[in-house]
């Protein structure tokens, strides 16, 4: 913890402070950036930071009538004589200014850990490893950013026998702000792969920009037989670094690793000088066995003896970096987060919670497990506990631990407590759970995926993963694209893209986007029944659906003369004005919109002789934005657009929005953005320029059975799976009635399972499918992915000579959607 007073922060940061002569300067223990995650208190200082999308000087009132007084700013218009305010020229670079301070008031040693991939999970195994002799305090979750570095070496404080700090960069320049924060005495490089590259121009660019954070290190980690480890090796002998350098492939290095994988697990041989460990992890990934080689490596950088946790490597556990949102039993919601335990990471997860249990007004139950190493006396401990609870209105606690135990006197709400898991399945009871938003969140070591097994409906095993974050990202990714003014309408129609409705809406909704847009008013229903108060645009209103639109505060897009008429006599027996509408204009998609200037003189005739309709926007649809061929054409309706809506935006006195470009267009033709811009596919994680887009949609499985087929059976319907040789098959529980299109079948489409990819063979099933997994290591219950990170949608729909839109929106809603948030 920080504990400095107000004046002592400000004298860090070179700040000015201005407070009232009546205010009394206090030690501040909490420093917060984002007010969602704040629960309430007197001894926080709040950084008000600002982005191209995001201003925290914003949530400031908010704050106060929390309880915070301090407030870092770099505005001085929010200076107020009711609080203590620390003006500075950049809070970020004061966030970082006051962690840098306290990372050298820390005596202790500090591992600093960088790299492509693989950082968070060995941060955590190292935890795991470590923490059964030593204090240890480590970032939070992925906390590696320009704000989450500073945030986590601020928890840092010297009754800690050791830290854990992780740093990621996506741009030259930032690992220089982030080295004086972490100050590793033991750096660890992971590797250097391909993510964040469209920022560099070269991998060795990227390595050095990495290798900064390492420059006063006393030893580094690193993996020797990669193509660049000579430079790591040059960079170690000129900054007088000790190399602990392993291998897996040179029989020379300090540390040599042999592997030999099994069905479930991986034997791994360790050979330093004259001296063999033998250990084994239940992985049998390439990227598990580099990470356990890394933190083997880092005992012998801490000069602990490997000996004492051999057998420790075979309890390593998978690491959850998100939160999942699975549906439960009984109509539950289930929200799973037993990735770590703190009091920063409990309250994130509680305010998911709150966000998921509003949209099918949910009662709130938390099962909760001990919260260890936070430093803070047991007691204030659950009282923090219980004050955080009861901020966000938690109608149930189950406490399972020894901690919570001995300690239930001190929560004021319904509760129940048992002291381990296996007391709390004794008593289970699938009868008590129903209606309810369930957050399971704790350390590793309670086992809480075993009560979320319990609680989860057992279903279809095929699931579609959404990834929220990365969803956010590739707004962001547009939004950086746009002025500041420009507003934005996010297309969550058909399902968004098939990603689900309501969990997107709320995400964009919190995400503060300006509009969404349906395509049918029904759909715009269920999001307003959802909680969701953003603006709502109908796309394809239908008469039927005026009373749903009026009810439901929905505004439609008029897109010819005679819907018009029939829009205003319905708002007419309402009795109501200035009611919201959108005309569209047909700019040459000849599909929905006015297409003459005589159709859009008897719209403008009508709407000004009556009081009841308000036109918000005026647009029209671009036929062939990501196609460079169709750019004359283009043109032209930017052209069209421009004269057609001039006529409606000079026949009234009021504001009209105008907007024309579409994904692909915010991405070619920036010039246009007009008002407002469209944003569909592209937020899914499609580009049509190669912009740094991630993709947020997973479709996996697992596999069912595997059986062995002889030459010269066949494989499916119709036995068109032809067998030229004695093959092995996976049998895998999806089929077209899921969403995968049967010309996939019989050799055209692949899967990936266990780091490789299997052909279909036969036939697609309405409910199965077929792989040819000859020579693959592969059994009932493994994984398997049809499209994801390692095979992209993008690639499925040129097989398939279509587009990703089809791909995605086809995915059956039987699927379930399971949706993974940090």
């Amino acid at each position: 913890m920080i504990n400095l007073t107000a004046k002592q922060i400000c004298a860090v940061v070179n700040g000015e402070l201005f407070a009232s002569s009546s205010f009394q300067d206090f030690t501040v223990s909490e420093i917060i950036t984002d007010s969602r995650t704040f629960f309430g208190g007197s001894n926080a200082a709040f950084f008000a930071l600002t982005g191209p999308v995001f201003n925290g000087h914003n949530y400031i009132a908010q704050l106060r009538k929390k309880g915070v007084q301090v407030f870092i700013v770099s505005n001085k218009n929010f200076i107020e004589d009711k609080a203590c305010y620390i003006l500075v020229k950049n809070t970020g670079f004061a966030l970082q200014q006051l962690a840098a301070y306290n990372r050298n008031r820390f005596l202790q040693p500090v591992i600093g850990i960088t790299g492509s991939n693989g950082k968070t999970i060995i941060k955590e195994w190292l935890y795991d490893l470590l923490s059964t002799e030593l204090k240890i305090v480590r970032s939070p979750k992925s906390y590696n950013s320009q704000v989450g570095v500073p945030l986590s070496a601020l928890l840092i404080d010297n009754q800690y026998d050791l830290a854990l700090l992780e740093a990621g960069i996506s741009e030259p320049g930032e690992m220089q702000k982030l080295a004086p924060i972490v100050q590793p005495d033991i750096g660890i490089l992971t590797n250097i792969g391909d993510a964040h590259q469209e920022n560099f121009t070269s991998m060795e660019e990227k390595l050095n920009e990495k290798l900064k954070l390492f420059t006063g290190t006393k030893k580094l980690v690193f993996r020797s037989d990669r193509s660049y480890s000579k430079i790591i090796a040059e960079f170690c002998s000129q900054k007088n670094i000790d190399p602990i350098n392993w291998s897996l492939e040179n029989d020379s290095a300090p540390i040599q690793f042999k592997s030999k994988v099994k069905s479930t697990d991986t034997e791994i041989e360790a050979r330093i000088n004259d001296k063999h460990y033998s250990f084994t992890i239940p992985f049998t990934d390439d990227s598990a066995l580099e990470n356990a080689c890394h933190c083997f490596a880092t005992l012998i950088a801490l000069d602990k003896n490997p000996s004492d946790f051999l057998v420790q490597f075979s309890s390593l556990q998978p690491v959850a970096m998100r939160l999942e949102i699975k549906q439960g039993i009984n109509n539950c919601l289930l929200i799973n987060d037993y990735y770590n335990s703190d009091l920063n990471s409990l309250s994130i997860a509680l305010s998911v919670l709150k966000q998921q249990a509003a949209k099918s007004h949910l009662f709130k139950h938390v099962i909760l497990s001990d919260i260890q190493q936070t430093g803070i006396e047991t007691a204030k401990l659950y009282a923090k506990v219980n004050q955080l609870l009861q901020e966000w209105g938690i109608n149930k606690l189950t406490g399972i631990g020894k901690d919570l135990y001995q300690h239930q006197h001190i929560f004021q709400l319904e509760s129940e407590f048992y002291a381990d898991r296996n007391a709390f399945e004794k008593h289970f009871l699938r009868s008590n759970y129903s209606s309810s938003a369930i957050l399971l969140k704790g350390a590793r070591q309670f086992e809480l995926e075993k009560i979320s097994a319990l609680l989860q409906q057992k279903a279809h095993q095929t699931v579609l993963e959404i990834n929220l974050n990365a969803l956010v990202h590739n707004l962001n990714t547009f939004r950086k694209l746009l002025q500041p003014e420009t507003k934005i309408m996010v297309m969550v129609k058909a399902f968004s893209y098939g990603s689900g409705d309501v969990e997107i809406a709320q995400l964009l909704q919190h995400q503060n986007v300006d509009y969404l847009a349906v395509a049918v008013a029904d759909e715009g229903v269920q999001l307003r029944n959802a909680g969701i108060t953003t603006p709502i645009v109908v796309m394809n209103p239908e008469q039927d659906s005026f009373q749903n639109i009026i009810d439901f505060s929905l505004e439609p897009n008029i897109y010819s003369f005679q819907l018009l008429q029939q829009f205003v006599k319905a708002v007419k027996e309402f009795g109501l004005n200035n009611f919201p509408i959108h005309i569209k204009i047909d700019t040459g998609m000849n599909r929905l919109g006015l297409k003459t200037e005589e159709d859009i003189a008897k719209v403008i005739a009508i709407l000004k002789k009556n009081k009841h309709l308000k036109i918000q926007s005026v647009f029209s649809h671009l036929a062939g934005s990501d196609e460079p061929e169709l750019d004359d054409f283009t043109k032209e309706q930017f052209n069209r657009f421009t004269d057609l809506s001039g006529l409606i935006e000079n026949a009234f006195e009021y504001k009209i929005d105008k907007h024309i470009l579409n994904s692909a267009g915010i991405e070619r033709f920036p010039d246009h953005q007009m008002d407002m811009v469209r944003l569909g596919i592209g937020l899914y994680g499609i580009s049509q320029t190669g912009l740094a887009l991630q993709q947020i949609s997973t479709l996996k499985t697992t596999v069912s059975q595997v059986k062995t087929v002889d030459t010269g059976e066949t494989v499916g319907y119709n036995r068109k799976g032809k067998v030229r040789q004695h093959s092995r098959v996976a049998v895998v529980p999806m089929g077209y009635a899921d969403g995968i299109n049967r010309r996939l079948g019989n050799g055209l489409g692949s899967a990936f399972v266990n780091g490789q990819e299997a052909r279909m063979i036969g036939n697609v099933c309405m409910d199965m499918l077929m792989l040819d997994v000859t020579n693959l290591e592969v059994n009932p219950g493994d994984s398997v992915e049809i499209f994801g990170p390692n095979i992209s949608i993008s690639r499925v729909a040129q097989l398939l000579e279509t587009i990703p839109y089809e791909i995605l929106t086809g995915i059956s809603q039987r699927v379930k959607r399971v949706y993974l948030q940090e």
